[in-house]
């Protein structure tokens, strides 16, 4: 099963290659969360935030376990963290048994190679869509989270 997933995140990987950028369509991705289940990100969702660093991911859990179980459902959003950087060994004994605490989903990045999403150093890279289209791309802060909704 794991090998499954593993080959479904790298095949996604592959097929999305390319950045995300302003105007342009996103089309349906899948990745696993926390709990190693897939969730397909659509065209439904407005919001997508991505954090690639511990402290920014910190803030956003800090954030989101404060809010109301569905609220990323509520808002059409998603949070999505890249560990790629991580030791496996690090990932598997510490860190997710730190994200299954949490009551919100956070879709995971494995893959180093994963270059669709756009990082600047500790900020979290917030994507505005509508109808599947990236409208915005911008950098916050966890004093910005609240604003974001």
């Amino acid at each position: 099963m794991i090998k499954k997933l593993i080959l479904l995140v790298l095949f996604t990987t592959y097929l999305f290659s390319n950045g995300f950028e302003v105007n342009k369509k996103l089309s349906n991705f899948t990745l696993v969360n926390q709990f190693d289940k897939t969730h397909t990100v659509t065209s439904d969702t407005k919001t997508i935030i991505v954090s690639f660093e511990k402290g920014t991911g910190a803030d956003i859990n800090e954030f989101l376990s404060k809010k109301p179980k569905d609220f990323l459902q509520k808002n059409q959003a998603v949070f999505i963290a890249n560990i790629s950087g991580m030791p496996s060994i690090i990932t598997s004994m510490f860190a997710l048994p730190k994200m299954r605490k949490y009551k919100h989903n956070i879709l995971l990045i494995y893959d180093g190679d994963d270059k669709r999403f756009i990082q600047k150093d500790d900020y979290s890279t917030l994507y505005k869509l509508e109808n599947g289209v990236i409208k915005s791309i911008s950098y916050i802060n966890k004093e910005d989270l609240e604003k974001s909704f």
